[in-house]
């Protein structure tokens, strides 16, 4: 984050700082919502591909007696919880 400096006039200033104090927000708070209101930043996520995701399907799981956990997840639970 960054910090700047800026002017206003006093009665811009004092409705500024109404409305923080409506709001239950700093200052600051309330003018960066403002201002992100008002700006649109690039969107800086990258796309993902099937290559960031190695770790999916990369073990084994001992099924038991519940074929497919996958399917039948919650009892499983319950026959682990048993135990």
């Amino acid at each position: 984050m960054k910090r700047t400096l800026i002017q206003l006039e006093e009665d811009m200033y004092n409705e500024i700082r109404r409305r923080a104090f409506q709001e239950k927000k700093s200052i600051s708070g309330l003018i960066r919502g403002i201002i992100g209101k008002q700006i649109t930043l690039p969107n800086r996520s990258r796309h993902l591909s099937i290559k960031d995701f190695k770790f999916v399907a990369a073990g084994r799981s001992k099924q038991g007696t519940l074929r497919p956990v996958s399917e039948r997840h919650d009892e499983a639970l319950v026959e682990a919880f048993r135990k």
